[in-house]
């Protein structure tokens, strides 16, 4: 800023450097003379014959010497022509006198260009990092920086995929954070689903950040913090639409948004650099079941004193039109209920939909039914929504999952999670005819209110078989309007866009398809492709008044969690679960002599998950004369050799025969014990 300021006076100097030169030019053709002394000024008039004595003297001189060589002198014409010169220079001082101001303004122009569009001040740059939540559905979590402060906005989760065996949950990698947690002011939370929050606690025993959130957020926080014992330290604050959060040089202002929760907020962020607006999980629903309509004024406010940059929801870019209101849901739950009358009905939903969970319980009501909570997320969830007042039920209706077997299946309404088909949820453990309290059956009526988020169609595919199968009725979204998404369809989008009108646009949220196909419809509402940014985790975007860009990457991705373990299943782990999950297990366990490398006991083949072996027992035999000529050949030179010379020898022979039998490659395990 100091450099700007200094170069207005450099640019003001050069301009009147350059004017001082053209006036010695001047001097230089028209040097100066001592002046004659002056008449008194003439009347009115005659101002047009005044003479210098610098103009006039050379002229006059050259006069008196013609006159000299004619030896005549001629009154008339010598005065003749000093009237001429007269005029002449009375012109030529006139020029002069219109010149000059002219040469004046030059250098107030310059220095105005000096300055520049912001007086000399360059506006700051902010840098916008997203660690999760572009180019995949899930652990959405961005890091906004501008003058050295920084805060996050977001720390969620994602389900583990169909090749991530064995893992229990996906973070975002956090390394960048951890190398900057002395620059960031806090956590921002827009609401609280599992992708906006399910990360806090594996972030929260690294670094102890101030958490800035809407009341329902903080209270289904604190669940989750209660399960790390993190509750009684952690630094909770409940914020609420409009009230603004100061951090470091930045702010943020929560705007209320509809989604499929309550509480839940875009922001408005005010940076040295200029306004950006970060929509989180929005939808426009003017109709909402338990919550305030979307404030857009706020955001025509905004988008009237100017935006930067508009952040925005892009997980239902592919669906034209508008959303159904969550009240839609409602009229479906009221024909399904009359349809299943003298069955007991089961409902899967997210834990955190209160809403939906709402319009379960009102339609229990209305139909003289008993509500059970099932699932520990579910329970914990709904006690906390009782308790803070976000959900509502008469005296009596609510019943513990223990104490289902008092009440006749047909009075009775289970409400659930499993809607995504996780292997151990409460309606999964229903399919699977493990469950501690529900026995499924014929006389079952089951709906799953939620659609799969993508990567978890199989599994609730599965499940959903397995209920059949077991003689229940299963009701999904594709039959019945028994679901209505959170998120904007392309024509709230627009209208966002229209509101805010933004300089700069960055879809977030959603896998690449979403972003992209959100970009095309901002340039449908007027936004120049080349003020489009689609970015990937790890960027680092470069954001000025007059420029977007992504300028450097820092450490992004994914890590695994896996019972208490986390980050310690990475790419190798899960590519030998793979391989063991494909391939299956060869282990071959032989002892030797450690003095002499001779065969003391073995070899033993053991198969897991290759081949059964009561039914490949000459594949077996086969094996073990391999491994037995191995450990021969190698007793020579068993006190010259590596150990591991010997188990690799082993391993290659049995690859070997495995495939050449098989056609396949299972993983070789070789225990070579010394004794």
């Amino acid at each position: 800023m100091e450099n700007n300021k200094n170069a207005a006076p450099a640019n003001g100097a050069a301009v009147q450097g350059t004017a001082s030169t053209k006036a010695q030019n001047k001097r230089k053709y028209y040097p100066r003379r001592p002046k004659a002394a002056q008449p008194a000024a003439p009347a009115a008039g005659a101002a047009s014959a005044a003479v210098t004595e610098e103009a006039a003297q050379p002229e006059h001189k050259n006069n008196q010497q013609r006159g000299r060589r004619n030896n005549q002198p001629k009154k008339n014409n010598l005065q003749n022509q000093t009237a001429a010169q007269a005029n002449a220079a009375a012109q030529q001082q006139k020029n002069a006198a219109q010149q000059k101001p002219v040469q004046q303004k030059q250098p107030r122009q310059n220095n105005q260009r000096g300055r520049g569009r912001n007086g000399g001040q360059k506006k700051s740059a902010l840098r916008i990092i997203p660690l999760g939540g572009l180019g995949e559905v899930g652990k959405n979590m961005t890091l906004y920086e501008c003058n050295g402060d920084m805060f996050l906005v977001d720390c969620g989760s994602m389900f583990p995929d169909g090749e991530m065996f064995g893992v229990d949950l996906v973070i975002p990698d956090f390394s960048y954070v951890m190398a900057n947690k002395d620059k960031i002011k806090g956590i921002i939370i827009t609401h609280g689903h599992e992708d906006h929050i399910g990360s806090l606690p594996y972030l929260l025993k690294q670094i102890n950040l101030p958490i800035y959130a809407t009341r329902l957020a903080c209270g289904l926080i604190g669940n989750k913090l209660a399960e790390h014992g993190l509750k009684a330290s952690a630094k909770l604050n409940v914020i609420t639409p409009k009230q603004k959060v100061q951090l470091g040089c930045m702010s943020v202002t929560p705007i209320r948004v509809n989604h499929s929760i309550p509480d839940a907020v875009a922001l408005a962020i005010e940076t040295p650099a200029g306004a950006v607006i970060q929509t989180g999980d929005f939808k426009v629903d003017f109709t909402p079941v338990s919550d305030e309509v979307i404030d857009l004024a706020a955001f025509g406010a905004y988008g009237d004193k100017g935006v930067l940059a508009l952040l925005s929801d892009s997980t239902n870019s592919e669906r034209p039109g508008f959303s159904r209101s969550e009240r839609s849901v409602g009229a479906s739950f009221a024909t399904l209920f009359a349809r299943a009358e003298g069955k007991r009905i089961i409902i899967a939903t997210f834990a955190s939909n209160l809403q939906r969970i709402q319009q379960i319980i009102d339609m229990a009501v209305k139909y003289k039914r008993k509500v059970a909570i099932s699932g520990r997320s579910m329970i914990n969830n709904t006690a906390m929504a009782f308790e803070l007042g976000y959900l509502k039920a008469p005296e009596g209706i609510i019943v513990d999952i223990d104490q289902i077997g008092r009440i006749r299946p047909e009075d009775l309404v289970i409400v659930t999670t499993g809607s995504q088909g996780e292997p151990l949820s409460a309606l999964s453990r229903m399919s699977g005819g493990s469950h501690r309290n529900v026995r499924v059956g014929s006389g079952d009526f089951i709906i799953i209110s939620a659609t799969p988020i993508p990567g978890n169609e199989k599994m609730v595919t599965k499940v959903i078989n397995s209920l059949m199968k077991l003689g229940a009725e299963v009701i999904y979204e594709s039959m019945y309007d028994i679901h209505t998404s959170g998120h904007a369809y392309q024509e709230e989008q627009k209208l966002l866009l229209s509101l805010t009108k933004p300089k700069f646009f960055i879809p977030v949220h959603g896998e690449y398809k979403h972003l992209k196909k959100h970009a095309l419809t901002a340039e449908d509402t007027g936004i120049p492709a080349k003020n489009i940014l689609i970015a990937d985790i790890g960027d680092v975007i470069r954001l000025t008044d007059d420029a977007i860009g992504i300028e450097d990457t820092v450490p992004a991705g994914r890590v695994l969690v896996d019972g208490l373990g986390v980050g310690d299943v990475g790419s190798v782990v899960l590519r030998d679960r793979r391989h063991l999950s494909e391939d299956g297990l060869i282990m071959a366990v032989a002892a030797v002599d450690s003095m002499t490398g001779s065969l003391v006991s073995g070899p033993d083949i053991v198969s897991r998950g290759f081949v059964y072996m009561k039914e490949a027992e000459d594949l077996i035999r086969e094996a073990k004369t391999l491994v037995k000529e191995i450990i021969d050949k190698n007793e020579a030179e068993f006190q010259r050799r590596n150990p591991e010379e010997l188990r690799g020898a082993v391993r290659d022979g049995l690859s070997t025969l495995m495939y050449r039998r098989t056609r396949r490659s299972p993983m070789i395990l070789p225990v070579i014990l010394e004794v």
